[in-house]
């Protein structure tokens, strides 16, 4: 069967090296969800791919499908190089949270226009962002992105009344198994408790600018317990955890 090129908008979300000259890339696109991709030759000094495909960069990049599972990529024009977080260490970090949640939480060849939209918005606010202490998981602006996500990915947990009976309140635990808040009455052993400050928190983050959101939980106790809930989420539904997490 003979090879198709086409031609997409994608954010690197990683660049491995390969060979002695190539680049093994992780590409997500709006129209093609997550891609794999060889340059060949990129890390030649001569190269005419340059620095493009390096992580956080938005790129415009043509490619071609052979038969093998990678694609080749024979173009590329950069759309947005986002250097301003990939030079501040604590902004690449967090950046680097924020992609492989990408990856991991949506499917290759699964398209999702929304969250191809909400990772460009990430890392254009990321740019003018002041990190909030040197833990990227716990920065507020990564828990809002994976926020975002899980709800993109029809993840988002249920927050606003119990959700094993549907009253409201007072909300005291939270159960992965179930989705989302329990209150007294039905929290069991699997469900674990949880603070209102936390569950809204987490409300707020949902619903406040990406730019704003260190405003929302300043406190660092709270933001660990999101990010608990975060990775017990991941753990059940997705069956992964985030490497760049690893404590």
């Amino acid at each position: 069967m003979a090879g198709r090129s086409f031609e997409t908008e994608a954010v690197v979300l990683r660049s491995i090296r390969y060979g002695e000259a190539d680049r093994i890339l992780h590409l997500f696109s709006p129209d093609h969800g997550r891609l794999g991709a060889i340059a060949k030759g990129a890390r030649k000094s001569k190269s005419r791919f340059g620095a493009r495909l390096e992580p956080p960069s938005r790129i415009k990049v043509r490619l071609h499908k052979g038969r093998g599972d990678l694609a080749t990529v024979t173009g590329v024009d950069l759309v947005a190089s986002n250097d301003a977080v990939r030079r501040d260490h604590r902004l690449s970090a967090i950046a680097t949270v924020g992609m492989e949640a990408v990856q991991q939480l949506f499917a290759e060849s699964d398209p999702s226009e929304r969250a191809y939209q909400a990772l460009v918005r990430f890392l254009e606010v990321l740019g003018d962002y002041k990190a909030v202490g040197n833990e990227p998981g716990i920065d507020p602006i990564a828990l809002s992105f994976q926020f975002t996500l899980l709800w993109v990915a029809g993840l988002a947990p249920n927050l606003d009344a119990c959700t094993a009976c549907g009253g409201d309140g007072p909300l005291a635990a939270f159960s992965v198994a179930a989705g989302g808040a329990l209150c007294d009455d039905c929290r069991d052993a699997t469900s674990r408790e949880v603070s209102g400050v936390v569950l809204g928190g987490i409300r707020a983050l949902l619903e406040t600018p990406l730019a704003d959101a260190s405003e929302v939980v300043p406190d660092t106790a709270s933001l660990r317990e999101m990010l608990l809930l975060l990775e017990g989420i991941h753990s059940y539904h997705g069956g992964f955890r985030l490497r760049s997490l690893a404590r």
